[in-house]
C-alpha cells in the first residue's frame, strides 16, 4: 500500500509538507505543490479522507497514548504531569489514552486520539513493536512522536534515552566502589528498556575483565512488590553478594525494605541502587543512589518535536538523551 510517506520521498519533501499541501491549511510553494501532486498520480497514493478531514478539523489537544500498568508510579506520574504541562505552555489540551494490555489496544487508542482530532500524539509504547511504530507514523498525516524507543526509519519521530550506557555507567561506579558481588534485578520480559540495561549491566562486568555472577540476576515486574519479592529470592540464594542494583528506583525500594527485614543494613551491610531517579527516591531512607532519566527534557522534546513547523521532516536529528549517575546514600564503599 502507498503512503504518504512514498509521496514525500519521491518529491523530495518531509511528510509534513505533503500534508500542508493536501490540507491547504498553510501555503506551500507552487513548485513544491506541483512535485508533490505529481508524486501522487505516479504512485497511484489515495489520501485517508478521514485522516484529512481530522487533520483539518483540530481540536487544539496533544494526545498521549501509555499503557495503564505504568500509572502506579511515581516516575510516570511525574512523565503524565510534564506533558500536562508542556501542553498547556503551548495552549493545547492533553489527551490521555489508554493503552491497557496488548498490540491491539494501543492501536485502539491511537484510533481513539485520531477521532478526537488531536492536533498531535505521544506514544509511549509497551506492547508495539519498532516496525509496527513506523508503520503507524508511515501511514499517519498527523504527527506522531515515540518516547523511549528508538526508531528505524522515522528516526526524527522517536525521543529516547541511552539505557544501556546508563547502565553501564552505573555499574562501572559499582565497581570503582570494591563491588564485585552485584546482583541485578531486571524488568519485566520482552521490555526493551530492561533488555537494554540488564545488556549494560553484563558489557560492564566484561569491560572491567570481570564474569558476572549470573545466579545474581532475577527477574522483577517493575514494582515495588516484586522488587521486594526479588530482594527475599536472592537472599534465599546464599551467594556472595555486597550490591543488588535494580533495574528501576520502584524495585529498588522493593528490595531495600527485603533486606531490612531481613536484619541487614542499608548500605552499611549491604548497597542498593536503581534506576530512573524518581522522586521518591531522593526522600527515601537512605536516599537512593539512582540513574537520573531526563523524562522533562524528553516531554518537552516531543511535544517540540510534534508542533514545530518541521515535524515529519525526516532529515530532522533524532533525540538521543543520555541518563546521568546520581550518587546518595545507598551505596557505600565495599567493606574489605
Amino acid at each position: 500500500m502507498v503512503t504518504i510517506l512514498d509521496v514525500a520521498r519521491r518529491a523530495g519533501v518531509s511528510k509534513a509538507t505533503v500534508s500542508r499541501a493536501l490540507n491547504g491549511k498553510v501555503v506551500v510553494s507552487e513548485e513544491v505543490k506541483a512535485r508533490i501532486f505529481k508524486a501522487i498520480e505516479e504512485t497511484g497514493y489515495r489520501p485517508n479522507l478521514l485522516a484529512r478531514t481530522l487533520a483539518t478539523s483540530r481540536s487544539n489537544s496533544v494526545g498521549l497514548v501509555i499503557t495503564n500498568g505504568l500509572y502506579n508510579g511515581p516516575f510516570f506520574s511525574a512523565m503524565i504531569y510534564q506533558a500536562a504541562t508542556c501542553s498547556e505552555d503551548l495552549q493545547r489540551q492533553l489527551v490521555l489514552a489508554d493503552g491497557k494490555h496488548s498490540r491491539e489496544d494501543e492501536r485502539n487508542a491511537i484510533n481513539f486520539l485520531l477521532q478526537l482530532r488531536c492536533e498531535a500524539i505521544m506514544i509511549y509504547p509497551k506492547y508495539l513493536s519498532v516496525d509496527e511504530l513506523d508503520d503507524i507514523i508511515d501511514e499517519s498525516s498527523v504527527p506522531i512522536v515515540v518516547i523511549n524507543r528508538e526508531l528505524k526509519r522515522n528516526r526524527s519521530s522517536s525521543v529516547f534515552v541511552d539505557h544501556y550506557q546508563g547502565s553501564m555507567r552505573m555499574v562501572e561506579y559499582l565497581l570503582d566502589q570494591g563491588h564485585r558481588d552485584i546482583a541485578f534485578v531486571a524488568g519485566g520480559e520482552g521490555s526493551p528498556t530492561g533488555d537494554s540495561r540488564l545488556a549494560g549491566y553484563l558489557d560492564a562486568f566484561n569491560a572491567a575483565g570481570l564474569t558476572p555472577d549470573e545466579s545474581l540476576i532475577v527477574r522483577g515486574s517493575w514494582s515495588t512488590e516484586s522488587g521486594y519479592e526479588a530482594g527475599c529470592a536472592l537472599l534465599k540464594k546464599d551467594r556472595p553478594m555486597s550490591c543488588v542494583l535494580a533495574a528501576n528506583d520502584d524495585m529498588a525500594i522493593g528490595v531495600t525494605k527485603a533486606m531490612i527485614d531481613h536484619g541487614l543494613r542499608v548500605p552499611d551491610d549491604i548497597s542498593v541502587a536503581g534506576f530512573d531517579d524518581s522522586i521518591i527516591g531522593r526522600y527515601f531512607t537512605p536516599t537512593l543512589t539512582t540513574v537520573h532519566i531526563p523524562m522533562d527534557e524528553m516531554i518537552r522534546d516531543a511535544v517540540r518535536i510534534l508542533l514545530s513547523p518541521d515535524s515529519g521532516d525526516d532529515s530532522a536529528p533524532q533525540s538521543l538523551h543520555e541518563g546521568s549517575l546520581i550518587v546518595r546514600d545507598s551505596v557505600a564503599k565495599r567493606k574489605r
